[in-house]
């Protein structure tokens, strides 16, 4: 590498430590620096992230000064993206954060997650301040602070959830009066106020104006028009057993929050943990997600192509480098070794890069 080049590079690992941290499955937070130092030989100003989720990569292609268009088809995760990568100026108030925490406080008990969420992710007490928490947040007039005050919310829940997720109906661990080999009951036990200021400040902390404009659009991969110099894929993960992620499923509650208006009528009441209804997923089905994967990548076959997989899954690295080689002239495939991400327990699993170019 040479002296500009890793110049460079220590710039966007410096600039990048803003980017707030989180406990999201699959969270590429450790290895966004990584990622867009891979890309280091290419020529390209825009960028388009097509499955954004926390907007860890896409944070670290603006820190390069990247024209960045995060996507996600999640309404949570857009939210996130409008907070960090399209909002390069604005913070969320002190007022505000005062203001929506005096509505959480002061809400009374009956609100609907209060009355339809017992006893399963959340204390009564917190579900009664979940509901007045959203209610101002809703209240919000201005994009910016509204996703900034979203994005703190979504923290704060996830941190007071055993394994950060609402898979399940598992609120008796945090209440359970037993030894732990586990988790963090001093995290569990922190009041949702402290959580959410807490989240607040580091989000506001990370807001900034990388120079080139940046935009958050909340869409199907598949429908999303080109004309991007670069093109950054992150599917959601298959495993080689033909187990997927759903991270609708695994984060429905957040999706709730944010589209609270017709929760109820989505929820599927015959599920214990009362997830959302569930919708056909392509990305997450062994059977589809390698012909998904190949219609993406041909549909923005005249970018440059970054692909990030696991190199265990469904399809293989063999198989998607194929996918890219049928579009471009040069395929690189990058591999690091073993740093595991958010939540993985796979020791041998390497997150693997698949560049394409002409």
């Amino acid at each position: 590498m040479s002296g500009a080049a890793l110049a460079s590079a220590r710039g966007l690992e410096e600039s990048f430590r803003r980017f707030p941290r989180t406990r999201y499955l699959g969270s590429k937070r450790r290895l966004a620096p990584w990622i867009v130092g891979c890309t280091a030989g290419l020529d390209y100003e825009t960028v388009l992230d097509v499955f954004g989720g926390t907007g860890s990569v896409a944070y670290a292609f603006k820190c390069a000064g990247k024209s960045v268009q995060y996507n996600d088809k999640l309404a949570f995760n857009h939210q996130v993206g409008v907070a960090l990568i399209e909002n390069g100026a604005v913070r969320l108030a002190d007022r505000e954060v005062d203001a929506i925490v005096s509505a959480a406080d002061a809400a009374p008990e009956g609100g609907f997650i209060h009355s339809t969420f017992q006893g399963i992710y959340f204390t009564d007490d917190e579900n009664r301040w979940l509901d007045g928490a959203a209610a101002a947040i809703h209240g919000i007039p201005r994009r910016y602070p509204r996703a900034l005050a979203w994005n703190a919310l979504f923290q704060a829940a996830l941190a007071k959830r055993p394994y950060n997720l609402f898979h399940r109906k598992n609120l008796y661990m945090r209440q359970a009066d037993v030894r732990r080999g586990f988790g963090n009951k001093a995290t569990w036990d922190r009041s949702f106020e402290s959580h959410f200021r807490a989240a607040a400040r580091s989000a506001n902390a990370a807001v900034f104006d990388g120079g080139a404009a940046c935009r958050a659009t909340r869409g199907d991969a598949l429908s999303l028009e080109g004309g991007f110099d670069l093109v950054y894929i992150d599917p959601p993960y298959v495993s080689g057993s033909g187990v997927g992620v759903d991270y609708r499923d695994f984060y429905h509650f957040l999706e709730g929050l944010v589209e609270f208006d017709g929760w109820g009528g989505r929820i599927d009441r015959y599920s214990k943990h009362l997830r959302l209804t569930r919708e056909t997923d392509p990305w997450s089905s062994p059977n589809t997600c390698a012909e998904s994967l190949r219609r993406l990548i041909e549909r923005f076959g005249h970018s440059h192509l970054v692909v990030s997989y696991r190199n265990d899954g469904i399809p293989s690295i063999d198989d998607i480098a194929a996918m890219v080689r049928r579009c471009k002239r040069h395929v690189r495939v990058e591999m690091l070794a073993h740093r595991p991400y958010a939540l993985s327990t796979n020791r041998r699993s390497r997150e693997t890069l698949i560049v394409g170019w002409d």
